[in-house]
């Protein structure tokens, strides 16, 4: 009935991107941070954060993996800085500063999940089957409420569990593991649902059952190459199969 085979007891779910609409939010974001650091650094030679910087460098990782992996990608790399510094040419300083943006932009434009997402989610409410939601967002709790989707999560390890727990970032399979278990499940009855590469990579490397990458980006051919075992462009799609 939900598109998974029989073997699945558990559903865990990315939530930017995945769920909601977030995601968008996430990547204008980073755009107007990383691109504001770079023109104050670079000058006239100044090269914008592009979409593949996001894709490949950002999206999915923990926030300040995030922030290192792409400055690197550019040959830059800056001291951590303290954890609460904002502005800063480090790496809490760059992190910060775009949390504080997303949040802004969140605030004034809104939250919305994905209608065919939230129909995907009642079908698996209704198989019986367990939700969690996995995701590097420290801001996780406020979405889902401001979505509406609290009501359907059992589990949910977040950029703050993760970073509680010592647990290591997409793309490595550690929050999927950590979900897992709070679901009491093994990885190979679980199911992922991520949109992010890294996200699908480190599904695939924890073994889990069933991988579904979710194309919000052009992306389905990378998506598979990183070890989706499906690819929709919406959640929907499988209640067809």
């Amino acid at each position: 009935m939900v598109g998974l085979p029989g073997t699945i007891k558990a559903c865990l779910f990315d939530l930017d991107g995945v769920l909601t609409s977030t995601a968008a939010l996430h990547r204008q974001a980073w755009k107007e941070t990383f691109d504001e650091f770079l023109r104050a650094r670079d000058g006239e030679n100044f090269v914008p954060f592009t979409e593949r910087d996001y894709t490949a460098y950002v999206d999915g990782r923990p926030r300040f993996d995030g922030v290192r992996e792409f400055l690197a990608s550019r040959g830059i790399e800056l001291p951590e800085g303290a954890e609460d510094d904002v502005g800063t040419a480090s790496v809490h300083g760059v992190g910060n500063l775009k949390n504080e943006r997303v949040l802004r932009i969140i605030a004034d434009q809104g939250v919305t999940a994905f209608p065919g997402s939230v129909r995907y989610l009642d079908a698996v409410a209704a198989a019986g089957l367990a939700i969690g939601v996995v995701t590097s967002s420290a801001n996780a709790e406020q979405v889902l409420e401001a979505a509406g989707l609290d009501g359907y999560v059992q589990a949910r390890v977040d950029g703050v569990v993760i970073a509680r727990d010592g647990l290591r970032g997409k793309p490595a399979p550690d929050s999927f593991l950590a979900a897992a278990e709070a679901l009491g499940v093994a990885p190979a009855a679980a199911a992922v649902f991520e949109d992010a590469l890294a996200g699908v990579q480190a599904a695939k490397a924890g073994g889990f059952g069933y991988v579904v990458g979710v194309d919000r980006a052009d992306q389905a051919a990378d998506l598979l190459a990183h070890g989706a075992d499906i690819v929709v462009d919406d959640l929907a799609e499988l209640l067809e199969v």
